[in-house]
């Protein structure tokens, strides 16, 4: 997907990643076509990709809405992101050039800083530029592909996850584990430590959703 459907699709893409298109939020052609300043082929095409990767359900008619990812869901996306981001790990220890394996660790002492500082947006930020790195160390575009795809499904709920500074704390030090293991090319440790942190970090997203879950239950009773 290229040109004006690319850049619409990366805007609400990056919209539902943040939360500003929530859980629940409808959508439709006309309404991206006017707010972009685009045609409908453009908007369609937008939406049917945002359907595509399980982000919108989409009807071409009666427009789409943005999925609520229940608990059970999120889990077992999580075990599978397990599986994959420790394989991207265990790769990038193999692959990782000298000049990635310094950025990799400027990024995870940039988020050490942040957790620091109880400085949840700065910490995401450099979260994201740690395992962006990750991905593009390991040299396989199918498998980088796979990981942003599934956490663009997760992504909404991250923030929340990483806000907590005893959460933050936790992942730096996780990512320490992790460039450790990158630094000495182990890649059997990579993998364990990686396996480890989305773990973790995929289990406190599953509990703080399912939280926010009971608590809508309990409004509309």
């Amino acid at each position: 997907m290229v040109g004006v459907g690319a850049r619409v699709w990366r805007q609400l893409e990056h919209d539902i990643a943040t939360g500003e298109l929530p859980p629940g939020s409808r959508i439709d052609v006309k309404s991206v076509a006017e707010r972009f300043g685009v045609s409908r082929t453009p908007a369609r095409e937008a939406l049917l990709q945002l359907a595509a990767a399980g982000l919108i359900d989409f009807q071409p008619r009666r427009g789409g809405i943005v999925i609520t990812l229940d608990p059970r869901a999120a889990m077992a996306m999580v075990e599978v992101l397990v599986v994959l981001e420790a394989q991207a790990a265990q790769l990038a220890a193999g692959r990782m050039g000298d000049d990635e394996r310094v950025a990799l660790r400027a990024a995870q002492l940039t988020g050490e800083a942040a957790a620091g500082l109880g400085d949840g947006s700065a910490y995401a930020d450099a979260n994201e530029r740690f395992h962006d790195l990750i991905y593009r160390g390991a040299r396989n575009d199918y498998l980088h592909h796979q990981i942003v795809d599934l956490r663009s499904r997760l992504a909404f709920h991250r923030p929340v996850a990483l806000a907590q500074p005893e959460r933050m704390r936790a992942s730096n030090a996780d990512h320490a584990l992790i460039v450790d293991a990158v630094l000495r090319s182990d890649l059997e440790a990579a993998r364990l430590a990686m396996t480890n942190h989305i773990a973790v970090g995929g289990t406190t997203q599953a509990e703080l959703m399912a939280l926010v879950a009971r608590r809508r239950g309990r409004q509309h009773v």
